[in-house]
């Protein structure tokens, strides 16, 4: 693997960014249009773009590398002494027309600590500095933030759209693969498109996409297993591995990973909608049960009765 496809396939352009809404791209070809943009905060699920938006916007807009701050708000950024270090980066003139201070996973930020610090940030350097916030949960950022930057939600694709663009990525690098097994990929990382393309990789090394069964997976990667488990119909074996692999943080991720792979409970829309009744009871439940395992086995109890 001489290159990762994450970065080979990113896109570096507007034209090259899937957008899933029309609006959004015009308000994105605006704001390079005026060469400037305000402060963003950039949410949406993980892996549909919001990193790449952000660093296209960054490069579209000719911003000078010296005047860029990148951080990651679940790593240093979370630490109150790194606000020092982005007061200097902030005081300093920029080289170009202003600075631009980049935070991934902003939602992880000190929510008493350093988010209160940004607000005032954001306001005193407004004329050289302008930040950009990405997060999956913007509910985890405090409302002064939210009233200083301009929201941009980024939805997740289709499980169509999302199958084309990792089959593309295939057939671009000369790799074989069978529907039904990238079928499988696509269930287990759906609509993370980074994950999914970190997991076809290097199982498709040989010049074919090789089931997850033949692949080398990590313990992070048993989603693959259960979404096979659920395809041969055997799903108490599924069930017994989604509780003992999933942890009780996750819960609501695995509750959401199971309503966007709704076609594994039932084929028939009348299905499919008593699974969305049952993945909506468990979900509710989380706050009210003490052990998530028993209220996940519960509801893959009930979603493994429809008929």
């Amino acid at each position: 693997m001489k290159e990762l496809w994450v970065e080979k396939y990113r896109p570096k352009t507007v034209d090259g960014y899937v957008f899933v809404d029309d609006a959004q791209r015009e308000q994105v070809q605006q704001w390079i249009r005026d060469g400037t943009i305000p402060h963003l905060m950039l949410s949406g699920p993980a892996g549909t773009g919001k990193t790449t938006l952000a660093k296209m916007l960054i490069h579209e807009l000719g911003v000078d590398e010296y005047d860029v701050m990148y951080a990651n708000g679940s790593k240093e950024a979370r630490k109150i002494n790194w606000v020092d270090q982005l007061i200097s980066f902030c005081q300093t003139m920029p080289f170009g027309e202003f600075k631009v201070v980049l935070i991934d996973e902003a939602d992880y930020l000190g929510l008493h600590t350093v988010q209160p610090a940004l607000r005032n940030l954001m306001e005193d350097y407004s004329q050289t500095v302008r930040f950009i916030l990405t997060c999956n949960y913007p509910s985890k950022i405090i409302p002064p933030l939210h009233s200083r930057c301009q929201g941009f939600h980024i939805t997740k694709t289709d499980h169509t759209e999302f199958t084309a663009r990792a089959a593309t990525v295939l057939v671009t690098e000369g790799v074989e693969f069978d529907l039904d097994v990238l079928d499988t990929y696509v269930k287990a990382t759906y609509p993370d498109l980074r994950k999914c393309l970190n997991l076809l990789q290097p199982n498709s090394q040989s010049g074919r996409l090789v089931p997850p069964k033949s692949a080398d997976k990590s313990m992070g990667d048993w989603k693959l297993d259960c979404v096979d488990l659920f395809k041969q119909g055997r799903i108490r074996e599924a069930r017994t591995l989604l509780c003992q692999s999933s942890s009780p943080e996750e819960s609501e991720d695995i509750f959401r990973w199971m309503y966007d792979n709704l076609d594994l409970f039932g084929q028939t829309p009348e299905q499919q909608d008593r699974a969305i009744v049952i993945i909506r009871n468990g979900l509710a439940n989380v706050p009210l049960v003490a052990d998530q395992e028993i209220n996940l086995s519960a509801t893959l109890i009930e979603l493994g009765q429809i008929t």
